[in-house]
Parts: C-alpha cells; sequence; structure tokens
C-alpha cells in the first residue's frame, strides 16, 4: 500500500520541468563517500524502549519510510500499524497517552502538518499530552512534488502552543534526541531523516539538548544560523568559504521552539558580521522568521539574509537538481554568501 501511495501522489516526469530526472528522486541526501549510519531513529528507540516499558510505536502505514520498521521487529507487541489515517493515528496516540503509555508516532512531515493537523492540536497540543510525533521527509528531501514536500512544517507547529519542534541534523543528533524528547515532559514534533542518515556533527563534541543552540565553528565575516540537514550544508560551505579567506562561523540551531533566543542575540550582536539564517524550509514562518522578529524585538541591529525555500509550490525531481535549483545546495550557499559579501 505504501507503493501505492507513492504512486498515487507523484507527479509525472513530464511535470518535473526541464532538467530535472526522477531517477533520484528518494536519493539519500548524503554527498558520496560521505559517513552514513542506517536508521538511527529507530535503532535508538529500540534501545530505550528496552528501559521504558510505556514506550509504543505507530505509524499510518510507513512504518519502512520511518525507520519505525525496526522498533516493530524488536517489540511487535507494543507497535500499532494504524493504515492509512493519519487522523487515526494521532488520536490513537491521544488515548494511549492518557493512558500512562509514551506513544512515539510517526509519519511523513506532509501527512502530520496537513491531515492530521487538527487531531494533533485539538488532542495532543491542548491537553499537553506525552506524545512524541516524528516526521520523515521535512522539507526538500523527497523529489515527488508538493503533495510529498513538507516544506511549511515549522511555520505550522511553530503556531501551536505546548509543541516542541526539533530539527535534527546528523544520525548522531538524531540518536541523542529520541532519549531527550522521551524525558521532556509533553508533546514533541521532531523531523526525521531516515534511511542511511549522514554523520556530521562527531567532530564537533556536540551534545543534543531540547531549546539549546550550539556554537560548531567560529568565524569573523559570516555567521550561519541554520538547523536540520541545513547546518551539513553551510558547515561545507565554511570550509568552501575559507578557501577564499571569507572566516565563517555556524551556529546549530536543532530546536526551533522553544528557541534559543539568548544565545541567538549574544552571536548575531557581535559586530562586522553577516548574519545568514539557512533551513530546508520555505522563507515563510519558519527559522529565518523568528530569528528576525526576535532581533527585531530585542534591538538587535544585524545585516542579515535568509538561505530558504521559495514561497511557492516546488518542483519534482531528482533531490541534487531540486537543491541546485533553489538554493540549498554547498555550492548555491557558497555563490549567495559571496554575492552578498
Amino acid at each position: 500500500m505504501s507503493a501505492i501511495r507513492h504512486l498515487r501522489h507523484a507527479r509525472k516526469p513530464a511535470a518535473a520541468g526541464k532538467g530535472l530526472k526522477t531517477s533520484a528522486m528518494i536519493a539519500s541526501i548524503a554527498a558520496e563517500g560521505q559517513k552514513t549510519r542506517s536508521a538511527p531513529f529507530g535503532h535508538a528507540l529500540v534501545e530505550l524502549a528496552k528501559t521504558r516499558p510505556e514506550i509504543v510505536g505507530l505509524t499510518a502505514d510507513l512504518s519502512k519510510y520511518t525507520d519505525l520498521h525496526i522498533f516493530a521487529h524488536a517489540h511487535p507487541d507494543r507497535f500499532y500499524q494504524m493504515g492509512m489515517a493519519e487522523q487515526v493515528l494521532m488520536g490513537a496516540s491521544a488515548g494511549l497517552a492518557l493512558e500512562g503509555f509514551m506513544p512515539f508516532a510517526t509519519t511523513y512531515a506532509v501527512f502530520a502538518a496537513r491531515r492530521a493537523y487538527d487531531f494533533i492540536c485539538l488532542a495532543i497540543a491542548e491537553e499537553n499530552l506525552n506524545v512524541k510525533i516524528c516526521c520523515a521527509l521535512p522539507g526538500l528531501t523527497t523529489g515527488y512534488g508538493p503533495s510529498h514536500q513538507a516544506t511549511d512544517d515549522l511555520a505550522i507547529f511553530r503556531a501551536m502552543p505546548n509543541l516542541v519542534v526539533i530539527d535534527p541534523c546528523d544520525a548522531n543528533e538524531i540518536e541523542q534526541a529520541v532519549p531527550a524528547i522521551a524525558a521532556h515532559d509533553g508533546p514533541v514534533y521532531m523531523r526525521l531523516l531516515r534511511g542511511n542518515v549522514p554523520i556530521v556533527l562527531d567532530g564537533y563534541d556536540y551534545k543534543f539538548e531540547i531549546g539549546k543552540a550550539k556554537l560548531l565553528r567560529d568565524g569573523a565575516d559570516v555567521l550561519f544560523v541554520s538547523t536540520g540537514l541545513m547546518t551539513m550544508r553551510v558547515l561545507e560551505a565554511a570550509e568552501a568559504l575559507a578557501a577564499d579567506r571569507v572566516s565563517a562561523a555556524v551556529l546549530h540551531v536543532s530546536t526551533i521552539k522553544p528557541l534559543d533566543v539568548e544565545t541567538i542575540r549574544r552571536e548575531c550582536a557581535r559586530a562586522g558580521r553577516l548574519v545568514v539564517v539557512a533551513e530546508n524550509h520555505t522563507i515563510c514562518g519558519g527559522l529565518g522568521e523568528a530569528v528576525a522578529a526576535d532581533l527585531t524585538r530585542s534591538g538587535v541591529r544585524t545585516a542579515f539574509r535568509q538561505i530558504a525555500l521559495p514561497d511557492q509550490f516546488l518542483d519534482a525531481g531528482a533531490l541534487p537538481t531540486l537543491h541546485d535549483r533553489y538554493g540549498i545546495s554547498t555550492s548555491a550557499i557558497v555563490a549567495s554568501v559571496k554575492g552578498w559579501l
């Protein structure tokens, strides 16, 4: 049934636009030769569940595509397949949470944000229930077109009271985030990178904490404020810019809500740096606008730019081509920053 769903919602190749090929529409975001780890979410949840008997896993026909199948194999008596019914998925999760369980509910980000919004809002967030919503294919991580591209999920869920919103960068952070969100008492929405997930933060002595931004590298000319997979991209861009004697800092903001405004204000207030917010999300309503609004309210004045997806429905096609087209590839980031400087 998952394959049927993919085919039903995928655009035909002819609609993808000139120069786009569909062969890489579900390709990994990892570069060739980059270190990866398979299904970090699924394996981390299995390990945590060994000591947390209240954890249960639910999905809407997408266990294989959210890496929850790892949990299903390890704990079949604690796994619930809800079928193609995202509203039922969220309603059942709310009911289980009321009975003392800790549901980890998985689906695609676009289905949670659009199809199940009202159920998440009224059944989970308003009741402040202990449900962890972990969703694959955030932003532009699939080439299947607007039906599968959750380019607006951060804007949607940032506006929901009681909900913690997290966008991890790599496999290491996902593994650290799973026990962290389980330790948080309340609902969480976490964007999820699936399959063979890049390993990026192992060289930065990084430790995930809810609500804490971390400076991964310092620099005098540019400050990248980034989240999710864009932290991987801006780290690569910073290395490329260094070759042209441009010194770039990278502030990784994995928690979109609550936002670590103290750290962001402190770093953005340093004189002489261009601030560039980078996110795998539409330019409307995500990290960029959250940072810009807070800097304005707090009186921090700085040169400010955004790297984000445009306010439009995106094409279908090969991910590398789409990332170049919409400005979130490493080479596109480098070109943008050089132009601004």
